[in-house]
């Protein structure tokens, strides 16, 4: 029997250890295990706000996976179609602890995981239709080619069925056999997808272009409903075939953790489009959650409830009359 849901996205979670001291990965003695993920933060995002998440993927029989797991039943995610497979394991990954506002350095160790042999066999039509909107990544499709397929046929099926879809490129280079095949494939992704979220030099690789109004246009031709390319500290571009415009970004007074603002803009852009908001108030979200990931320590922490949205939403509101 089908269940509705609001969102459905795939892709691969990973242990994650944070550093818990400053400094190079190789000197660092003492981690906190989280967990991580592009999709599985956009998804975590969502259910905090309310919305029925369903979050398809493949995780190994280990202490690992079952952390993956727990959290997904603590966040109150959909994990009927995420598969328990014996034969392969849950990838974790390391990363630093930064206090100047830097990226953190990551170490990934993923290859063979679980995820990887996420295949076209693992879509399963009265679950994945069931969902009115699907949020895809550059990453899953990545990971493997089988798990392209499965981003292909997801996106295919979706669209045919009418349902609506977001991409955010969110560029892996080093797991794709070359930068052309991954340009390629993701432009192709892009161009089913009714919202693109890149980031201006996500664009710059994609396209070729190197201002966010070309970058725009390019997937506004290709077929997308709707543009918005992260700029960063200076905020974000949309662009639809009726409007268009800057959004300035959130200020925010000290940066914690970069990794998952991106995620966290989609967790804005997303949510508010389903709720039937205009563009522009959708990248108004979108910066502020953005702003709230990169201002706590994980990937996902820093992702509001809805009372902790409207509550920042209400003190926007006011700071504008």
């Amino acid at each position: 029997m089908s269940f509705p849901l609001d969102v459905l996205t795939y892709g691969e979670a990973m242990a994650l250890f944070v550093a818990d001291e400053p400094g190079e990965l190789a000197d660092v003695t003492h981690f906190t295990k989280r967990v991580s993920g592009a999709e599985l933060n956009v998804a975590i995002g969502l259910a905090r706000l309310g919305f029925k998440v369903g979050w398809m993927s493949r995780v190994g029989r280990d202490s690992f996976g079952a952390h993956v797991l727990e959290t997904l039943a603590r966040e109150h995610i959909d994990a009927r179609r995420v598969i328990v497979d014996a034969r392969h394991a849950t990838g974790f990954q390391l990363k630093s602890r930064q206090t100047d506002g830097r990226d953190p350095a990551v170490e990934y160790f993923r290859k063979g995981s679980a995820a990887s042999y996420l295949s076209r066999d693992d879509y399963v039509a009265e679950y994945a239709l069931a969902a009115r909107h699907l949020h895809l990544t550059g990453v899953a499709p990545a990971i493997s080619a089988s798990s392209h397929e499965l981003a292909l046929h997801l996106a295919h099926e979706m669209r045919a069925a009418g349902k609506t879809i977001s991409f955010d490129p969110n560029l892996r280079p080093t797991l794709w056999p070359s930068r052309e095949v991954m340009v390629i494939a993701l432009n192709r992704l892009a161009a089913r997808a009714d919202w693109v979220l890149p980031g201006l030099s996500e664009g710059l690789v994609l396209t070729g272009f190197d201002t966010p109004e070309d970058i725009a246009a390019f997937y506004l031709d290709a077929g997308a409903g709707g543009v918005v390319v992260k700029l960063g500290a200076r905020g974000a571009y949309f662009r639809t075939a009726d409007d268009s415009g800057y959004v300035a970004a959130q200020p925010v007074e000290m940066v914690v953790d970069t990794v998952g603002a991106g995620d966290g803009f989609a967790v804005g852009v997303i949510s508010a489009l389903l709720e039937g908001r205009a563009p522009l108030d959708a990248v108004v979200r979108g910066n502020r959650i953005g702003a709230l990931a990169i201002q706590a320590i994980g990937d996902s922490e820093g992702l509001p409830t809805r009372a902790e949205l409207a509550r920042l939403e209400r003190l926007g509101a006011l700071e504008l009359l």
